[in-house]
């Protein structure tokens, strides 16, 4: 038989003995062995082997409870930064709808055009310009008064002297009874600085100026009816929208629900029914024409110039400053006239017409005294309608008839309008 060949472990120990290695002296290398190990270990983890491995599972369960705590902030923190963001983006928006527009004026009668048409049927105007840059050094004391009264930038305005202290007073009368709160009467005297004061009527005297309190002190209804062009144009320069009004009105609804505010100018109308007021086709019969005899005109009854909403435009602001400068310069000339003149007169040689957008009222919720008392109190259905304002514009005893317009609408009076014939005697 072959003899078996031994590994190194069963061969003799050192010193060529040629002895196998007793098991006491395997006992002590691997103790030797051990304790080496065990040097080499606490020198290269001072810390232990246990103790790290614990130290990292707590750190971990403490990042886990902060992951969770600043998951639950971030969402919190997500969703208002949304919300900001939401308004940025609406801010964002109405910024770049007043650039197009402002892009489209600049680029109007230039030979590049900057958009396209759209598909036929869809294309569309603009219908409103963009409103200016509040500047508030121009008249600060008006501009605190204002960010006190009106909402929304809004206002009713009206000027007033002490010659039409009971028309006044039936005016802010009503105001109060409606709840119309955005209103402001411009004082143009001490007395009625006094006045308004007495009846908690919020109200702004303008600094002094010679020639404008000259009028407001001692002018008639024309007289200061013409000032209002010029008083307004500060209130639009401030960033502010005024629905100028006339105190021979009386208001039965809150006026700033039924504004539409897609054009520079919304005003009342004095036309008495649905062609004289919004417009019709007039045509003009001249016989000794022959064949060419009729000739078709277009035409509408004016604006109004004592009720009208105007927004703080450039063509507004333009506006008022042209019948202004008319009227210090024509003594004769009506400002209605001339308010209307201004707004619909077209460019023609030696005259550049005004580039700015209207709308007209409805003539039943804004109701002039001759829809009033030639039909409305004639009609059983009209008579039912509540309208938004009456306005004593074709008759000469207002205070009369402004009291019966309260007794009809108000108090239910309805033989009230009776005793009154359509127009003055």
């Amino acid at each position: 038989m072959a003899s078996r060949r031994e590994g190194p472990l069963m061969r003799g120990g050192g010193g060529g003995g040629g002895q196998p290695l007793s098991r006491g002296s395997r006992i002590a290398a691997a103790v030797a062995v051990g304790v080496t190990l065990g040097c080499v270990c606490a020198f290269l983890y001072p810390d232990g082997l246990l103790s790290r491995s614990s130290d990292a599972a707590l750190h971990w369960a403490r990042q886990a409870d902060s992951v969770a705590c600043e998951n639950y902030e971030g969402v919190t923190n997500l969703k208002s930064k949304l919300v900001s963001l939401e308004r940025k983006n609406a801010e964002f928006r109405k910024q770049i709808n007043e650039l197009t527009m402002k892009l489209q004026l600049a680029g109007q009668g230039k030979d590049e055009v900057p958009y396209k048409a759209g598909p036929f049927g869809t294309v569309k105007a603009l219908r409103t310009n963009p409103t200016v840059t509040p500047d508030e050094s121009i008249n600060p004391r008006l501009a605190k008064i204002l960010q006190q009264v009106a909402i929304k930038k809004e206002l009713i305005v009206a000027l007033a002297n002490s010659n039409v202290r009971e028309m006044l007073e039936m005016w802010f009368t009503n105001i109060k009874r409606v709840g119309i709160t955005n209103y402001l009467v411009v004082a143009l005297d001490d007395s009625t600085e006094t006045f308004c004061k007495s009846k908690d009527v919020p109200f702004y005297r303008r600094d002094p100026d010679e020639g404008i309190d000259n009028i407001g002190k001692a002018g008639g209804n024309h007289a200061v009816s013409g000032l209002k062009f010029r008083i307004l144009r500060e209130f639009l320069q401030l960033g502010y929208s005024v629905l100028l009004s006339d105190i021979d009105i009386i208001f039965f609804q809150n006026p700033f629900d039924h504004l539409y505010r897609d054009a520079d100018v919304e005003s009342m109308s004095d036309g008495h029914d649905n062609r004289t007021a919004y417009g019709f086709n007039d045509v003009f019969d001249e016989p000794s024409m022959g064949w060419a005899r009729y000739a078709h005109t277009m035409r509408i009854w004016v604006y109004n110039s004592g009720f009208f909403f105007i927004r703080p435009t450039i063509p507004s602001i333009e506006l008022l400053d042209r019948v202004a400068g008319r009227l210090s310069r024509e003594a004769k000339s009506w400002d209605q006239a001339v308010f209307n003149e201004e707004l619909f007169f077209p460019s023609h040689p030696g005259y550049e017409g005004l580039h700015i957008s209207k709308r007209t009222m409805d003539i039943y919720l804004f109701m002039n005294s001759k829809v009033l008392f030639k039909t409305v109190r004639k009609d059983a259905q009209l008579r039912k309608l509540k309208p938004v304002i009456v306005h004593l514009n074709y008759h000469p005893d207002k205070s009369d008839r402004m009291k019966a317009v309260i007794e009809f609408y108000v108090n239910g009076k309805q033989n009230a309008l009776e005793h009154f014939p359509d127009g003055s005697e």
